[in-house]
């Protein structure tokens, strides 16, 4: 390929991603999304519908970092997630893409699950008008929904008549089979439950066990993901093929541009 052909190429994937309104994908899911060069633009650039950030309760804010020695006092999870939102959805008429689906947001607790849950509960008071609301019974869906992952403060939530997040469960609450409108998605680890990490096929009794995991998750009403999956091709695809309905990734702009062709439709 001559060099204008590549410039050309480059050119055309770069308007994919600045231009137009991306398509919108459901399965796409943003892990550590803070570690990237823009938070939460770049994936909302490629079209991802769910994001993750990590926060840290520091002298009562709550600051985004993976680690506790890496929290700045501007990275806070006002600046770059819940106020850009906002904008967004304001912006959009209700939703984060123009008359697109509901998106979420992952917030996975570092710090002291039950102070830290106080913080932000008294936070996302402010973002009512914008946040999916959970009762015992019932799940009003709005423009953003939260999930609580890492340190949750289940207990609290679960006694909570009204609350704007929701736990991020993990496998062996299939069993326990708690109310969806408290735990609507099951993560886990993908290394501590299959031995497959990506190269060849994966096995016929590991397909059957990840479908079978898809399934029971589906059956009760619940969405299911699976962090440190193979990431890569080889790895989205089976996670597709079995139902998985978010697909961790670190790489945005590969996660996009293997969905855009392979949508089915979720």
């Amino acid at each position: 390929m001559s060099k204008t052909a590549l410039w050309l190429a480059g050119l055309v994937g770069c308007v994919a991603v600045s231009g137009a309104e991306p398509t919108p994908l459901l399965q796409a899911h943003a892990h550590n999304d803070y570690a990237h060069r823009r938070p939460l633009l770049d994936a909302l650039d490629h079209g991802f519908c769910s994001v993750e950030a990590d926060i840290w309760l520091v002298e009562g804010r709550l600051l985004v970092a993976h680690d506790r020695s890496g929290v700045k006092p501007e990275r806070t999870l006002q600046a770059l997630y819940l106020d850009p939102l906002r904008e967004r959805i304001v912006r959009n008429g209700g939703r984060v893409y123009p008359d697109g689906p509901p998106c979420w947001l992952l917030i996975d607790v570092k710090s002291e699950a039950r102070e830290t849950y106080g913080v932000l509960r008294e936070l996302l008071g402010g973002y009512t008008n914008m946040l999916t609301a959970f009762t015992p019974t019932n799940t009003v869906t709005n423009a953003l929904t939260i999930i609580l992952s890492g340190n949750r403060a289940t207990g609290v939530m679960a006694e909570e008549a009204c609350r704007y997040a929701a736990v991020d469960g993990r496998l062996p609450d299939l069993a326990t089979n708690p109310s969806p409108q408290l735990v609507p998605l099951i993560s886990d680890n993908w290394a501590t439950n299959f031995r497959w990490r990506g190269k060849g096929p994966l096995g016929d009794a590991e397909r059957r066990k990840l479908r079978q995991l898809v399934g029971q998750a589906h059956q009760q009403g619940r969405r299911i993901r699976f962090w440190g999956a193979p990431d890569h091709p080889a790895g989205w695809s089976e996670l597709q093929q079995a139902g998985v309905d978010l697909i961790n990734t670190d790489d945005l702009p590969g996660l996009r541009n293997w969905l855009l062709p392979n949508l089915d439709g979720r």
